[in-house]
């Protein structure tokens, strides 16, 4: 688990039951579900997120995939955590863990979702990997934009979705912030929804209940992380 400050007690929380409850429903329908399988290749999707160089290596030690390109440049929210990229601060971290150096491979360059797929592409294509199945390593909230991002832009490959295996409360303790969490949870669904008409992702079925908790977490103020925001 990354690391981070305890959960506030109910008295010191930034956000009300009501919203939490709505942020699990928006939570749980990020995560895609998948039972985690062999692939011919992963990718470590950067992001602030230590955690996920961390599910990374779990995931290889269990013999999940021989190769892994960890995948991200900088972005105003990350420039600061990681200051030489996303892709390199994740491979060290691999290789301080003990995944050994011939196993990773490095794509330093990504700057959004789409670029992270299809620039890994481009490093496993020239480092000779054939690719049939990936495994997508991601934050969790983040698996199904992820998913409809490379089944857009690399479909004939067998996708895999994986994260950190997180409850909603123990990740919001790895964060630090309730609010930012909850913020994040609705940026990444606005952009599952809108992202298909913009020929960035396929598009993904919204639950009605699911789509209502947006709108009321939307009209509570949630909304840091939105596009154009």
């Amino acid at each position: 688990m990354t690391e981070g400050v305890p959960v506030p007690d109910r008295a010191e929380r930034t956000i009300t039951d009501e919203q939490r409850n709505d942020a699990v429903l928006i939570w749980r329908y990020h995560l895609m579900g998948h039972e985690v399988r062999p692939c011919s290749a992963a990718i470590g999707l950067g992001s602030h997120d230590l955690g996920v160089a961390t599910a990374t290596v779990d995931l290889y030690r269990a013999g999940l995939f021989p190769v892994v390109v960890f995948s991200g440049g900088n972005s105003p929210t990350t420039a600061a955590r990681f200051p030489r990229g996303e892709a390199v601060h994740y491979r060290e971290h691999a290789l301080d863990l003990g995944v050994p150096d011939e196993a990773i491979l490095l794509e330093p360059r990504a700057g959004n979702t789409g670029q992270n797929i299809a620039l890994s592409r481009e490093v496993l294509c020239n480092a000779g990997v054939e690719v049939e199945s990936l495994l997508l390593i991601s934050k969790p909230y983040m698996e199904r934009r992820s998913y409809a991002t490379c089944r857009k832009l690399w479909p004939e490959a067998d996708v895999v979705c994986a994260s950190e295996p997180l409850e909603f409360d123990d990740y919001i303790k790895s964060i630090g912030d309730e609010k930012l969490v909850v913020d994040m949870l609705v940026g990444d669904l606005q952009r599952v929804i809108e992202y298909p008409a913009l020929g960035f992702a396929v598009a993904q079925d919204v639950p009605g209940v699911v789509h209502d908790a947006y709108e009321r977490l939307l009209r509570a103020g949630f909304d840091s992380r939105l596009i154009n925001s």
